[in-house]
């Protein structure tokens, strides 16, 4: 069985991408399992927080999520046309020590997801993200990509996804990307 960890990059209770994490995480899976997590309880990266303190519980906590997982799905707002500066600050907290980056990230299959308001979904947040992860070493899901725009529209007051159109191209990328992730 694969193990798919979905990670939403955005703080807010009422997060576009965290209700859209959530949808993926309920949809019927064949072959495979998702988990959630998110970045809520990390500190902006600071070198001498770190040599003073070592890394915080929140950020270990997370890199064990994603040591244990065979694919990770980043849930990526996108803010002034690009990756949103807590979930890069996370990322940033998850590759320390600089020992601990393959074996964090080294190999591991990553895909990018996002939800917007606006028109163009995610699209110049998820391409920002490229050479962030190629950096890290992770090998990059390129064959799907689901950025959802005008996302306020699809979700009810409840946070469900309410749009079957895109439950479907949400299902469709997981197995898609399920079966990467196992290679």
């Amino acid at each position: 069985m694969v193990t798919l960890l979905g990670i939403s990059g955005s703080l807010r209770k009422g997060s576009l991408n965290t209700a859209l994490m959530q949808a993926a995480a309920a949809l019927p899976a064949d072959g495979y399992r998702m988990e959630i997590a998110g970045i809520n309880g990390i500190p902006l990266y600071d070198g001498d927080l770190e040599e003073a303190e070592g890394i915080p519980a929140a950020v270990t906590a997370l890199k064990e999520k994603i040591i244990a997982a065979d694919g990770v799905i980043l849930f990526t707002p996108e803010y002034n046309n690009g990756i949103p500066g807590a979930f890069k600050n996370a990322i940033d907290w998850l590759s320390r020590p600089s020992s601990d980056m393959a074996r964090v990230f080294g190999g591991k299959a990553f895909a990018l997801v996002g939800a917007s308001p606006g028109n163009f979904g995610t699209l110049l947040s998820q391409n920002a993200w490229l050479p962030v992860l190629h950096t890290l070493g992770c090998r990059t899901f390129s064959e799907k990509r689901l950025m959802v725009s005008r996302a306020h529209t699809l979700f009810d007051a409840d946070g469900k996804l309410t749009d079957e159109a895109t439950a479907k191209r949400l299902g469709d990328l997981l197995a898609a990307f399920a079966k990467f992730a196992e290679k």
